[in-house]
């Protein structure tokens, strides 16, 4: 199956736990999420431009690898990390939220607004600070080359 190309298809995703339950404040569960994130980065199954795991919700700044839709990326992140946490509850709201980025600019605010969420929350004093975040590791993925210099237009 071959879908759009992958540099047209770069998305901020949010997505929430279950009853907004607190989830990533334990260490541990933060830590395996953030594993999971990275390691389906890994395989190739998306780019990985900007993260931030928050206590009951995320953001990704992805763009699906070429043969990869964004709702089987998601699967991968989501069905992946439920599958690992081995919970007896339900671990996540059913749906997530995605907004498509067409240029530069929105590529470059939607990483500051995801890499600056822990200290807009009074989580850490500055974005590197938080340890679950793109901010603490540095971007792994930098921005598609569709997007570098694709201004909006007026």
């Amino acid at each position: 199956m071959r879908l759009a190309p992958q540099e047209t298809r770069t998305y901020l995703v949010t997505a929430v736990t279950a009853g907004r339950r607190s989830l990533f404040q334990v260490t541990a569960t933060a830590e395996l999420f953030q594993r999971t994130i990275l390691d389906y980065h890994g395989q190739g199954k998306f780019l990985l431009h900007a993260f931030v795991i928050m206590p009951d919700h995320f953001h990704v700044l992805i763009t699906p690898a070429p043969d990869v839709s964004l709702e089987k990326a998601m699967q991968f992140i989501k069905g992946g990390f439920s599958f690992r946490l081995k919970s007896s509850f339900e671990v996540w709201e059913r749906s997530f939220n995605e907004s498509q980025i067409p240029t530069e600019e929105k590529f470059v605010s939607c990483a500051k607004y995801i890499e600056d969420n822990p200290v807009r929350r009074g989580l850490a004093t500055a974005p590197e600070a938080y340890p679950f975040s793109s901010a603490a590791r540095g971007r792994l993925d930098v921005m598609p080359v569709h997007l570098q210099g694709n201004k909006a237009r007026a």
